[in-house]
């Protein structure tokens, strides 16, 4: 399974305890993935539901149970609706089950009129930080997806509109985190792209397995790309003493043909006869091997005085 349906399965489980917490998510749901027909002789209302998206079906029938101990399903053999180019298909429920529930959603006064079918959620459904939990946590279900966390940091929701992706940033900006919004198509999409942004929405919808699964990838790829700056740092650093090294060793063997070492004062000629010994020393331990033993800044001057003679020799 991908890291988003792992973090989906944990939200479906998490169906909170108060039943305005209930609320806020079914009606999440609602506003994503269902579709209300009303039918223009007997006013009678028809619930139709998006089926592709397993994880948002089995949690809004869930909160039925739970929030109006109402069994339902989807009518399989019962026509399908084409809307916007989604297909819904029809929901059991009786017209006394279904206007409970809408009323409950503030989908419809008491009259029976429908709200303008905008995408957003009442507010009156958000008043508690629980129940805005509850909205994020269902909205990831219906329209969400994180990427694999071993290659990215990027997380979204895939918003209908405008409306709705404006009421997701003021809630996410409720918990202190500021969301990013793009359009992509007809679509409008609020993402993440920085992992302690992403680990700290996980925290705030309680996806806590997935949270401690997110912080172990983080710190593995950490580890890792510390372990490859360090090895690349010293490799950088190998390759540049055995390029200095190398030079060094055509410095002192240009002088010793063309000057004679004999001819160098004993601090020079000492150091020129360690270099050639020990091709693959470095400053510090080219030092240890004079008597008596040099720094690394004395033995690096007196090579720079070898080079400097080279130079000369060279015209």
């Amino acid at each position: 399974m991908s890291f988003s349906t792992d973090i989906k399965e944990e939200l479906i489980a998490h169906t909170g305890k108060a039943r305005h917490c209930l609320l806020a998510g079914l009606s999440v749901i609602f506003r994503m993935e269902c579709y209300l027909e009303k039918d223009p002789q007997s006013h009678d209302l028809t619930l139709f539901m998006q089926t592709d998206n397993v994880f948002s079906v089995r949690k809004c029938f869930t909160i039925l149970k739970k929030a109006f101990n109402i069994d339902t399903d989807i009518l399989e053999t019962e026509r399908e609706l084409h809307v916007n180019g989604r297909y819904y298909k029809k929901v059991s429920l009786d017209q006394d089950h279904l206007k409970t529930i809408l009323m409950a959603l503030k989908e419809i006064d008491e009259d029976g009129t429908l709200r303008v079918p905008n995408g957003v959620v009442s507010p009156l459904l958000l008043r508690s930080q629980c129940c805005k939990r509850a909205f994020l946590r269902d909205l990831f279900i219906c329209s969400g997806s994180i990427s694999d966390p071993t290659k990215s940091y990027h997380m979204e929701f895939v918003c209908d509109n405008e409306g709705q992706a404006r009421q997701l940033m003021d809630i996410l900006g409720d918990f202190g985190i500021k969301g990013r919004l793009i359009q992509r198509k007809k679509y409008y999409v609020v993402y993440l792209k920085e992992g302690e942004e992403i680990v700290d929405l996980l925290n705030i919808m309680e996806a806590h397995v997935g949270l401690m699964n997110l912080e172990n990838l983080r710190i593995l790829k950490d580890m890792r790309n510390s372990v490859n700056r360090r090895v690349n740092c010293e490799t950088a650093n190998i390759a540049k003493t055995a390029n200095a090294a190398s030079r060094q060793m055509d410095d002192i063997m240009y002088i010793e043909q063309h000057y004679g070492l004999s001819k160098l004062s004993e601090g020079l000629k000492a150091i020129a006869e360690v270099r050639l010994e020990h091709p693959e020393a470095t400053l510090s331990e080219l030092g240890g091997y004079l008597n008596p033993p040099v720094g690394k800044s004395g033995v690096n001057h007196r090579l720079r005085k070898l080079s400097e003679l080279a130079d000369k020799l060279r015209g």
